[in-house]
């Protein structure tokens, strides 16, 4: 008997609308987008292959037609559809309630000509209610403006990557690509860089008193001398000269300060001269927008864009909650709206009153969307059920899942929860040396009165320094009047225990995270909702940009690529421009501009502009290679720059491209950290040749440690004539080797690698050698990490065996565990040991419950345990502070879940 045919794009969401809507309606999945502009020349439509504008698959010298094709891997799932259509009394399309959803639905009508009835319904969260009410409201056609709006996105896309992509393969490397969105992108990284690049450091010093009051220690800083501010980081310009207005005293060096210092503690006791207190209340941030989700998941946990929307794609679609049960956790997670319906309002009201009590709720709160022209959908992101907490999903979501639900849920309930009520407080501390110079110390402190929101969120910052402002930290109660006396003075109301004089250095400008590139987008108007994770993935995919810890990092390909279109398409990586277009394409998607007249003007020009097919046939052979400066050789007077080759970037002396000695950049090396210095160092090395280790005893061939693309390594034998297909035996020297310090010995044993060991019971070899994640044993497909009492140069044959027998582990779990460097003994005040241990991201001090990492020049065998207290103290405090700290133990997979329930 024929039923509805519902169409959604992924089959886990079909699950779940399957599960609602039962066997009165057939649910399929179109598995993403069905047609798209062809990819390859073999994907190019007969009727347009001789047509000078055939690979573009756009009509340029017509009205821009685009040419659609199904691509090869969807046609098994167009041809499913038609099937399922046979069988259908009507089609509904319930794609997602955006401009890719919209598309999607349109695509379909066009490919599958549907002879029944067609209907279109939206629901922004996917749960029984909503889709019964989205049935309930459907309406008969797509809405053509935003589908319009979406294709003239791919249609601008297309015509400006395949028209500027050929000019980057000419004139910097072939392979390199151009976007309107991803090339505006890399050119902010790039330009953070540039002022890295630029930044001349300063030096200033300061007086930090530590002052003991009522059994507690706090510190006071020297802000003023004689009436004037003590300069500070923020006062120096990026050249390292002062800036700051009005007068600043600057103190230099540590003698000039360490004489201030001892002059004001000759002049102890000090007297407090002012003591405020200020209450002050602070407002809950609205509830997520795409944006704000993934820069908070990206500061708390790490995750990158991409990794963050697959995430809340899996939430929103649908998860098992238990029984077999499908559900959508959250709702529709492409939104630049703050705004919640009127039905989550109540519900989220109801849960604040029932879970933290009628003091932490004053009425719902709605926020204005800021972002400019907010469409991608009608909400922010929220749970689709407010009083189904994390808590009770423990066990049933995987880590990333319950992580991402979590943050969401509590930044949704925290959204409509009090204000939090704090008291500041600031302590003014006179003293005056013997020279009549007087010296003002000032020490803050913030409580909280009233916890309100921050009883269940805690929002994430881009900048560490607003992170431990963030944290609160009590002052004793002090009165003017109130004397601080000399540290002698044991018995006296406050103390002066330690005068310090503190050295510092202004910092470049930090570099862009995932977090801080996404919300410069959003700010800028560059992107949607949709693009952000896409555009981060692509530029780091592409190579343009590589990641250190967090912080995104240019490469030299970047540099020249963003050089070249800022010099000669500065309008088309220009941020104003590029934030207009989106604006355009939003006209568009409400109906208010035309969309042929916004192509035919991209591409043609209109008077104003040129037209980018114009300008790139003006520009033609009078774009210059774009290169690098870092200096000149002092010995020849000659430039030594950057260029980018067939194989990466590499430095050069002289102005000619076939002539003056070359060598390979490292892959790992920031275009800011190159120096003259470091340049010549590497030019100087590759001329002197590779750098001999010994003999191989076993082979007689020589042993040598050589710099590469990818960092130093040893080689077995000479280096063959290019183009050979003779290979030396080569190996990373990895983490625990330099050039400087490994031996003939280390080497070999490096070479050594990978170790066959024997062969499996189907004749398949057993290796073992050192991976990315360390030490490992491999057979065919299957590896297994090393134990740490294992040991990859010895590992016998039996023991391989033993380790490839047990169940694969998740990649946390097969980390090895981290080498200790040191042991410090019992923790004076729990008992636990005390040890620093090598991490992954450098040495660390733990006690088993707090982890701290160590301070960039402490070398860890020169950890005493009072700095360890000190360092696990503090990041006790900030974990607290920051909602880090984790108690218990983590959430079962769902596939523990099942087993314990078997």
């Amino acid at each position: 008997m024929p039923k509805p045919l519902v169409i959604v794009e992924s089959p886990a969401k079909a699950r779940t609308l399957a599960r609602f809507l039962g066997t009165d309606y057939r649910v399929e999945a179109s598995y993403g987008h069905v047609r798209d502009l062809p990819e390859s020349a073999a994907d190019v439509p007969k009727e347009i292959k001789g047509k000078p504008w055939g690979r573009l698959g756009v009509d340029t010298e017509g009205k821009f037609t685009p040419y659609y094709v199904i691509p090869a891997d969807k046609r098994k799932y167009v041809t499913a559809l038609k099937a399922a259509l046979k069988d259908a009394s009507e089609v509904i399309l319930a794609t997602d309630p955006d401009r890719e959803g919209e598309s999607i639905s349109w695509h379909l009508q066009q490919i599958l000509k549907p002879k029944v009835k067609v209907r279109r319904i939206v629901f922004h969260e996917i749960t029984e209610e909503a889709i019964r009410q989205a049935l309930a409201e459907a309406h008969e056609d797509v809405d053509e403006n935003l589908v319009r709006a979406q294709e003239s996105r791919r249609i601008l896309d297309r015509l400006y990557g395949y028209t500027l992509s050929p000019v980057l393969w000419k004139k910097v490397q072939t392979g390199l690509s151009a976007g309107r969105v991803q090339s505006v992108a890399v050119r902010l990284i790039v330009e953070r860089e540039e002022e890295r690049m630029a930044f001349r450091s300063a030096t200033y010093w300061d007086i930090e008193a530590t002052l003991r009051a009522e059994d507690r220690d706090f510190a006071a800083t020297l802000v003023k001398v004689s009436g004037d501010r003590v300069a500070t980081g923020k006062d120096f310009d990026s050249k390292g000269q002062l800036a700051g207005s009005g007068r600043l005293v600057h103190l230099k060096t540590q003698a000039e300060t360490d004489a201030l210092r001892e002059g004001l503690m000759r002049g102890l006791p000090w007297t407090v001269t002012s003591a405020e207190e200020k209450p002050f209340t602070q407002r809950p941030a609205p509830p997520f927008t795409t944006s704000t989700l993934q820069q908070d998941a990206n500061r708390k946990f790490g995750f990158s864009a991409e990794r963050t929307m697959q995430v809340a794609q899996r939430l929103f679609q649908g998860v098992d909650i238990g029984g077999g049960d499908l559900e959508g956790l959250i709702s529709y997670h492409r939104t630049d709206s703050t705004t919640l319906s009127d039905k989550a309002l109540a519900e989220a009201g109801q849960a604040v009153r029932d879970m933290y009590g009628a003091d932490y709720y004053r009425g719902p709160r709605q926020y204005q969307t800021k972002v400019r022209n907010a469409q991608e959908a009608h909400e922010a992101i929220r749970p689709t059920e407010f009083k189904r907490t994390p808590q009770m999903l423990e066990g049933v979501l995987e880590s990333d899942e319950l992580r991402l639900y979590d943050l969401i849920w509590k930044r949704a309930i925290a959204s409509q929860m009090a204000e939090a009520r704090m008291l500041r407080t600031t302590v003014e501390i006179t003293g005056r040396a013997a020279s009549g110079q007087e010296g003002i110390f000032t020490a803050s402190g913030k409580a909280i009165e009233f916890a309100g929101y921050l009883r269940a969120y805690v929002e994430g910052s881009d900048d560490p320094a607003a992170e431990l402002d963030e944290k609160e930290t009590l002052l004793p109660k002090l009165a003017v009047g109130d004397r601080v006396h000399a540290p002698d003075q044991v018995d006296a109301k406050v103390v002066a225990t330690k005068v310090e004089s503190k050295g510092h250095e202004t910092s470049p400008p930090a570099r862009f995270t995932e977090a801080s590139l996404v919300k410069r987008l959003e700010e800028e108007g560059i992107g949607r909702p949709s693009t952000y994770a896409p555009t981060v993935a692509t530029i780091q995919r592409r190579g343009y940009v590589s990641r250190q810890g967090k912080a995104l990092v240019p490469s030299f390909t970047a540099f020249a690529v963003t050089r070249l279109l800022r010099e000669h398409f500065g309008d088309y990586v220009d941020l104003g421009f590029t934030a207009e277009m989106e604006e355009i394409l939003d006209q568009i998607s409400n109906g208010e501009k035309d969309w042929l007249d916004f192509i035919r003007e991209f591409y043609r020009g209109d008077g104003k502009h040129h037209g980018l097919e114009n300008l790139v046939e003006e520009k033609g052979q009078a774009i210059d290679y774009p290169m690098i400066d870092v200096g000149t050789d002092p010995e020849s007077g000659l430039p030594v720059r950057v260029r980018i080759g067939r194989y990466g970037p590499f430095l050069q002396i002289g102005d000619s491209a076939e002539e003056g000695p070359r060598a390979s950049l490292p892959d790992d090396l920031a275009p800011a950290d190159l120096t003259l210095e470091k340049a010549l160092a590497l030019l100087k090395a590759k001329a002197q040749g590779p750098k001999s280790l010994g003999m191989d005893p076993k082979s007689g061939l020589p042993v040598y440690v050589m710099h590469g693309r990818f960092g130093a390594y040893v080689q077995l034998g000479e280096t063959p004539e290019r183009g050979s297909k003779e290979k030396p035996r080569r190996a990373s020297l990895g983490r625990d080797f330099s050039e400087d310090t490994i031996t003939l010995a280390d080497a070999l044993k490096l070479l050594s690698l990978p170790r066959e060991l024997g062969r499996g019971d189907d004749g398949e070899e057993i290796l073992a050698n050192l991976g990315r994640f360390g030490p490992y044993v491999k057979h065919g497909t299957e590896f297994r990490s090393l134990e740490p009492t294992d040991d990859v140069y010895t590992i016998t044959l039996e023991r391989a065996r033993e380790l490839l027998a047990q169940p694969k582990k998740s990649m946390r779990r097969q980390r090895a565990a981290p080498k200790e460097l040191k042991a410090l003994g019992a923790h004076p005040e729990s008992g636990e040991p005390v040890r620093v241990l090598d991490g992954r991201y450098g040495p660390y001090v733990t006690d088993g419950t707090t982890n701290a990492s160590l301070p960039k020049g402490l070398a860890p065998d020169a950890l005493t345990m009072a700095q360890a207290q000190e360092l696990l103290a503090a990041r006790a405090g900030t974990a607290k502070k920051g909602g880090r700290a984790r108690k218990g133990k983590a959430a079962p997979s769902r596939a523990r879940k099942a087993r314990a329930n078997a």
